[in-house]
């Protein structure tokens, strides 16, 4: 069977924007550099990466600045790798198509807004991916995008180049509770819980056939039969036949533990796996299922309550599917959020008892791993990305607080660059105001000073 849908995608990637190179190499040294990989923690430790890249990582005695590198004092500072933030929304201008049960055929890589100014701030948190996904209002969704915090670049600038391709489902209140139409329009089936493991078994169901289907025009082709006629094309069953070839990885949205087995079982019937589970509140209580199945988990580190479905969240659900074997993230969700996951991961020392390395990881390679660009980010390793955070105080606690922020090598955030732009700006808006007349001032609210 073709791969309708990644034939689009590859050829979507050959026209966007690439990201900015990076004008020099920057050191940072003197810092202390938790990894997140073997290297564990480096005490007075030095990164260089130059490039895009990272080039050398070690104690700071050990490596070397070239003749034209920038220079950074991390005396009393800490280097992490780059936030990754499995479950987003930002940055987009549309969330759901919730007009129809199944919408696999739509994408968030349509509607991707760069101006989104939450890129800019979830940047000054320290988060250098994200995981940009269609809204939960379907059983199937639409196809999501993963994007780089390189603030100031177009929207296909913001395209983490190369990210395999990821689809949303969901389960429970909100697909069932979406069916709600405009005043004499017919209800969106389903309504309940059951008929949403319909709706995705059935369009399973109809993926089997047009895979056979396109397979047996395939064979005779192959065979030699020019004449085959290929069959009708069906925009919507392209993408569910790439999830039935393991070629594009489904994200779904969950909370009870009674639903994630049922959709675990529904892959499973069907021959594939559910790659990531998001939310997952009762996770804890099928952990051992999802580490069989192969299932990673994304959750929250302590939202809950908000409506019936979450009531029986626990603090302790990340740390109890961690040690059940279930890779495992901490997500936003939340454009505020995505500004301090740092701290969410922490969370989960206290309620769990997981290690320093344990919850970092919660928010840089196991994220990374979810999203299969873990060759990439995720971990301060020679030959990855340079997507870097310069911390001052530790990042996991509540006094961590973000110096500089680097995307391939560049800076997206800083803090001095910050506090400079501000004055700037009120400097230029006061000058614009000077240039208004006595009414303008009246107008916009301005008159006799700035409100």
């Amino acid at each position: 069977m073709r791969q309708f849908c990644l034939l689009a995608l590859g050829l979507a990637l050959t026209v966007v924007g690439k990201a900015a190179a990076q004008d020099t190499p920057v050191l940072i040294r003197g810092a202390t550099i938790l990894t997140a990989a073997d290297a564990g923690k480096i005490e007075n430790g030095a990164i260089l990466f130059e490039n895009g890249r990272i080039s050398a990582v070690g104690l700071a005695s050990d490596v070397q600045a070239p003749s034209n590198a920038t220079v950074i004092d991390g005396t009393d500072k800490f280097v992490t790798p780059g936030i990754i933030d499995a479950h987003s929304h930002i940055a987009a201008e549309s969330i759901n198509e919730g007009s129809v049960s199944v919408s696999s055929m739509v994408s968030v890589m349509d509607v991707i807004d760069p101006t989104d100014i939450a890129i800019y701030r979830e940047a000054a948190g320290g988060t250098t991916t994200s995981h940009v996904m269609h809204g939960s209002a379907n059983p199937i969704g639409g196809q999501n995008a993963v994007i780089k915090h390189r603030w100031g670049e177009d929207a296909g600038g913001l395209l983490f180049q190369g990210a395999p391709p990821t689809i949303k489902f969901a389960l429970g209140e909100n697909p069932k509770r979406s069916r709600s139409a405009g005043t004499g329009l017919p209800q969106r089936y389903p309504a309940s819980r059951m008929g949403v493991m319909d709706v995705i078994r059935q369009a399973f169901v109809e993926a089997t056939e047009y895979r056979r289907e396109w397979d047996a025009y395939e064979d005779r082709r192959e065979g030699g039969d020019q004449g085959a006629i290929p069959p009708r094309r069906d925009l919507k069953l392209d993408p569910l036949v790439d999830i039935l070839n393991g070629s594009l990885s489904v994200h779904a949205h969950s909370y009870r533990a009674d639903e994630i087995l049922q959709l675990m079982r529904v892959a499973e019937e069907f021959g594939f796996r559910i790659h990531t589970f998001q939310h997952v509140l009762e996770g804890y209580r099928v952990a051992d299922e999802m580490a069989e199945h192969g299932a990673h988990a994304s959750t929250f580190s302590d939202w809950w309550a908000y409506k019936v479905e979450a009531y029986e969240a626990i603090p302790h659900n990340a740390a109890i599917m961690t040690e059940r074997g279930v890779v495992v993230s901490i997500n936003s969700d939340s454009g505020e959020e995505g500004r301090h996951l740092n701290q969410e991961a922490a969370k989960t020392m206290k309620w769990g008892g997981l290690t320093e390395a344990q919850a970092l990881a919660l928010v840089t390679i196991n994220p990374a791993i979810q999203l299969m660009i873990d060759d990439r980010v995720g971990s301060i390793e020679v030959g990855k990305d340079a997507d870097v955070v310069l911390w001052e105080n530790y990042p996991l606690s509540s006094y961590a607080k973000v110096r500089t922020t680097y995307v391939d090598g560049n800076v997206v955030f800083d803090v001095d660059q910050d506090r400079e732009m501000r004055v700037r700006i009120a400097e230029e808006k006061a000058e614009l105001l000077e240039t208004l007349g006595e009414d303008e001032k009246e107008e916009t609210g301005t008159r006799g000073g700035n409100r």
